[in-house]
């Protein structure tokens, strides 16, 4: 069994992207334009939907495997799903994609997490399920060079303690994207986790949550989630770009520019996160490590899904070489 490069480590689901047209968007009147968007359709009224796409294999984890694979690195996935048709969907893309499945657990008798993906325009609001499974880290043998850990259940807060342990006790090098369930744990109780923690992703109020820091001064952000634990803090503003701290520096990334309007935002974040994490992996620093990151968010959000824009090495670096002379890090600290 050869090292792994990278080991993604989270829940796996499939995506059932529902095309919608006939629904109302509103705003709270009290927020105005900044408020709460919400759908809208009549409760009993039959609803028809444009189209429908199946996406299976798909998640935090799974998407961010994907893309470390396609960067080039030898990529293990730690995951588990139920012997149910939908299984056999996620263990088909998954061999598809060649992605080491060793250390994948398929449960007898379990369904498999199955998400309903509400589209209209490039938002959507996604039904979430996400079924209990036994969740241990496996015996690696060889230690992989990369954990990278996002979303899991509810149940799996234990996990969440020895994955800590691990970490502390190995030469690997934890990278952390938390997902709802991790967010609603809160920063004290995953504390151990944190501190075990090479490289931290979120967006700005992600961060926020986590920290109990309402501030909106990004510098501010960064040092306080690195004074957390992280090693490097890397948080992302929206349109805004990508903010990255080491302890030492700081830079700034500006978003790469979208070829036409984006079909799909599923998976950006995954997609962003996961580059950063393999250029670093592949002995690349923090400045190239950004300069990759935005180049598979762009493309991720042309299509429809979390994993068909995903580039290979060679087609990133072909967008980069098109990138804008002002398309470079900044440096803000």
């Amino acid at each position: 069994m050869s090292k792994l490069d990278f080991l993604a480590l989270g829940d796996i689901t499939t995506d059932d992207f529902i095309k919608l047209e006939d629904v109302r968007i509103d705003t709270d009147k009290d927020e105005g334009d900044k408020g709460m968007k919400e759908i809208c359709f009549r409760f009993g009224d039959k609803i028809e939907y444009v189209d429908h796409d199946i996406v299976p294999a798909v998640g935090n984890a799974p998407n961010a495997g994907v893309s470390a694979h396609r960067l080039g690195l030898n990529t293990g996935l730690n995951t588990n799903f139920g012997d149910d048709m939908v299984g056999d969907m996620n263990r088909e893309q998954l061999e598809k994609e060649g992605i080491n499945m060793d250390y994948v657990n398929i449960h007898e008798g379990v369904k498999s997490n199955y998400h309903y993906v509400l589209r209209n325009g490039p938002e959507r609001t996604i039904l979430v399920k996400h079924y209990e499974y036994d969740y241990k880290l496996p015996d690696f043998g060889e230690a992989p060079r990369y954990i990278y850990l996002s979303s899991l259940g509810e149940s799996s807060f234990d996990h969440h303690v020895e994955i800590a342990e691990y970490i502390e006790k190995s030469d690997t090098k934890l990278a952390f994207q938390p997902g709802t369930f991790q967010m609603k744990m809160g920063y004290e109780k995953l504390e151990k986790l944190y501190k075990a923690t090479h490289l931290y992703f979120s967006n700005k109020e992600e961060a926020q949550l986590v920290l109990g820091n309402d501030s909106s001064d990004m510098k501010e952000l960064l040092k306080d989630m690195h004074e957390h634990g992280p090693d490097i803090a890397v948080i992302t503003d929206g349109p805004n770009g990508a903010y990255v701290y080491d302890g030492n520096e700081a830079w700034h990334m500006p978003m790469y520019p979208d070829p036409k309007p984006p079909v799909d935002r599923t998976g950006a974040g995954d997609a962003f996160s996961s580059t950063f994490t393999a250029a670093l992996a592949l002995g690349k620093d923090i400045p190239t490590a950004l300069r990759w990151g935005p180049i598979n968010s762009m493309n991720v959000v042309q299509h429809i899904g979390a994993q068909a824009g995903l580039l290979s090495q060679n087609q990133l670096l072909e967008y980069l070489e098109e990138a804008a002379d002002d398309y470079e890090p900044t440096q803000i600290i």
